[in-house]
């Protein structure tokens, strides 16, 4: 077994989170750790990660393959390097169990009005969900959405879901019933969103679908904020105090100083911890770092990123 020259490039903050001391040993183990992105064939990168445009790859002559320990790779790949024939991983599958974990939090815990009742404690019961037969609709079916899917499946709930590439096989497959996106809202107790953030997305959620919703249904957005049309979102919820929104995601982020999401009592605001954190971030490290062994053994690699997938993924 040839070992391949590897450097590592993180954040200094996140360093230790993603490739512990575990996870640097196991590197070690099947690569040559180098401090020169100049020798490196491989790079174990993560949050931090610079863009490699033509003057970071004259830099890094050697590189043939970047694995990336966080979510979506859109922030530093380039036509260059895709030109250069080098080959990128990322665990975005990997942080999307974290992300779909806290949905499925948050959408249990919404259908009991949890939030509601935190805010009134003597409030009514008569009026919630709960779990048992109610609708919870998914707006988008990539890595998280399916996650959720599937952790929702314990639970005898109705799913739906809007998503323009989802085959009537899939839905099937997933046992989603597939809506447009106006139905979705009608119709369902929680709505969840993991749309990427792309230019035909951008504000797609409006003040009109919130309006439509169902009395006591709850919003969750851990997708991006600039999804959803936030004055408009923030104008119904103030008319509509019986709505709930819980928000880990917003544009910008945070919200600025007076944005009404931050005074609405029916708005939760989450500081963007959806994702890995803390130690979940070495679930990302250790998946690369199996990436690695499979390249080394020259194996197929489980979560290559072709140019073509990059257009589909999310803004950072």
């Amino acid at each position: 077994m040839n070992k391949p020259t590897a450097c590592f490039l993180t954040r200094s903050d996140v360093a230790d989170d993603v490739y512990g001391p575990r996870e640097r040993s196991a590197a070690a183990r099947l690569a040559s750790i180098t401090g020169n992105v100049s020798e490196a064939e491989v790079i174990l990168a993560s949050w931090g990660c610079p863009v490699m445009d033509v003057k970071f790859l004259e830099a890094a002559p050697r590189l043939r393959l970047v694995l990336y320990a966080a979510g979506s790779v859109r922030a530093f790949v380039t036509d260059a390097l895709w030109e250069r024939g080098i080959r990128v991983s990322g665990a975005y599958a990997l942080n999307a169990v974290s992300v779909a974990e806290y949905t499925l939090a948050v959408i249990l815990f919404s259908l009991k009005h949890g939030w509601r009742l935190m805010r009134e404690p003597g409030g009514s019961g008569s009026q919630i969900p709960g779990a048992f037969g109610a609708t919870v609709g998914l707006v988008s079916l990539g890595a998280v959405g399916r996650l959720v899917r599937r952790m929702l499946r314990p639970h005898q709930l109705h799913v739906v879901a809007y998503d323009p590439l989802l085959t009537f096989d899939e839905a099937r497959r997933l046992d989603v019933r597939a809506v447009d996106l106006a139905e979705l809202f009608r119709v369902s107790d929680v709505v969840s969103l993991h749309t990427p953030l792309l230019p035909e997305t951008r504000g797609m959620v409006t003040g009109a679908h919130i309006e439509s919703m169902r009395r006591g249904a709850t919003l969750i957005n851990t997708a991006r904020g600039a999804i959803v049309r936030e004055a408009e979102l923030a104008a119904v919820l103030e008319s509509r105090p019986d709505l709930q929104a819980v928000l880990d995601v917003t544009d910008p982020e945070p919200p600025v100083p007076g944005s009404p999401l931050l005074q609405l009592r029916n708005v939760v605001l989450t500081p963007h911890i959806a994702g890995a954190i803390g130690p979940e971030r070495r679930r990302l490290g250790r998946g690369m770092l199996e990436e690695l062994r499979r390249y080394v053994r020259g194996e197929p690699l489980r979560w290559e990123i072709t140019r073509e997938q990059v257009q589909r993924m999310a803004t950072p």
